[in-house]
């Protein structure tokens, strides 16, 4: 099997793992081989037991159909299956996909199939999916009996390069972005890349955003890779997708290494999202994909940025350039979402957003490529750039 792996390192500051194993695996997908042969997937303290838990447009992904089948679960039908054969003893948990199902009730589900199992705090939660999925899994392993181990398999773009990674954890609450949750690190990340040529242009455009939003907080580097092999990227060519999963995820790493539970430079991350989470909530989460938001607010936030005197025109013109030409909104009001009081819709929920501490609204700005802002602002401003 070819791979190489990295740590996340939390140095002492969280207690669920001490740090997490990013495998990149440059093989053809096989996660029967992955985890039901000897010398992979090392279990550590653990007993060996796994509680996988998948979605339903995963499940019926081609190269999933051996794993599935090792559960008796062909049709991909919602519910919790057990083992059969090398996997007997482990349990497959197939929950509704999409964000409208990213709740506190399939949260539970999950901890239910482990509860009716007898797993115990030894047993792994593991994530064979994208952002939701991971987000809602290590919810429930943190709750489950206060803390099991959780591991992914990120199988979105968005997730490789950015949900999976850093502890985030939990679930939409009343139409509310991620309101519930802990930080709850996954022990080890299984990458598979192949999984990028599968997903759909939306998905994969989704994932493109978070990409994009590294290169600008933190990776010069890339930015002049993406404007220069623009053809590359809508390709989907093999090896710069491989190239930039590993530059996304070394950069994450590096800031949640330093900031696990987002006291400060943890917040640059959120680029774009303030703005983006608003029109999600604003438009019923999961009609607008995630990337898509995110690379609408990036450009508000760009707007803003220019407006309050730290932006010069020249950056934000290269930035919008890019976001037309990759296909995300970059007007005021998004065709998506543009009713008459929209703007005033879309201020207040960024009032709810998890960041702010005061009766103004923080949020993260750029003076320039990888130059950026941390900052409170008014009411005023924002509906400037709405």
């Amino acid at each position: 099997m070819q791979e190489n792996v990295f740590s996340i390192n939390y140095q002492k500051q969280y207690i669920a793992t001490p740090k997490s194993e990013i495998h990149f695996i440059q093989d053809k997908i096989d996660l029967k081989k992955l985890f039901f042969s000897s010398g992979t997937a090392a279990n550590d303290n653990t007993s060996g037991r796994r509680l996988f838990t998948i979605d339903t447009n995963v499940a019926a992904l081609p190269c999933l159909k051996n794993f599935v089948a090792l559960f008796g679960a062909q049709k991909s039908l919602p519910g919790a299956y057990d083992g059969l054969g090398a996997a007997k003893g482990n349990a497959l948990v197939i929950v509704k996909a999409g964000e409208k199902h990213k709740t506190i009730k399939t949260v539970l589900q999950i901890v239910e199939a482990a509860l009716d199992r007898a797993f115990t705090r030894k047993d792994v939660f593991c994530a064979i999916g994208g952002g939701v999925l991971t987000d809602m899994t290590a919810f429930a392993a943190s709750l489950y009996k206060r803390g099991a181990v959780c591991e992914f398999v990120p199988t979105s773009l968005l997730a490789m390069v950015d949900a999976a990674m850093g502890g985030k954890s939990g679930c939409d609450f009343d139409d509310y972005k991620n309101m519930i949750g802990a930080f709850y690190p996954a022990r080890a990340l299984y990458v598979y890349p192949d999984f990028v040529q599968s997903l759909n242009e939306r998905e994969y455009r989704s994932g493109f955003a978070e990409a994009f939003k590294t290169a600008l907080l933190y990776d010069k580097k890339m930015f002049s890779e993406i404007s220069k092999k623009r053809e590359l990227i809508k390709k989907r060519d093999k090896a710069f997708v491989f190239k930039m999963i590993q530059a996304c995820a070394k950069a994450k790493a590096r800031v949640v290494q330093k900031d696990m539970t987002e006291k400060n430079i943890r917040m640059q991350l959120n680029l774009g999202h303030t703005f983006g989470h608003a029109l999600e909530t604003c438009a019923g989460l999961g009609k607008i994909a995630h990337g898509d938001a995110v690379a609408w607010g990036i450009g508000r936030a760009l707007c803003l940025s220019q407006k309050l005197g730290l932006c010069p025109d020249e950056y934000k013109k290269k930035v919008f350039e890019l976001l037309e030409y990759f296909g995300w909104e970059s007007s005021a009001r998004p065709k998506c979402f543009c009713p008459k009081d929209g703007s005033k819709k879309i201020l207040c929920a960024m009032k709810r957003d998890k960041k702010n501490s005061s009766s103004k609204i923080r949020v993260i700005l750029q003076s320039g490529l990888c130059e950026t802002v941390i900052t409170e602002v008014s009411d005023k401003d924002i509906l400037k750039c709405l």
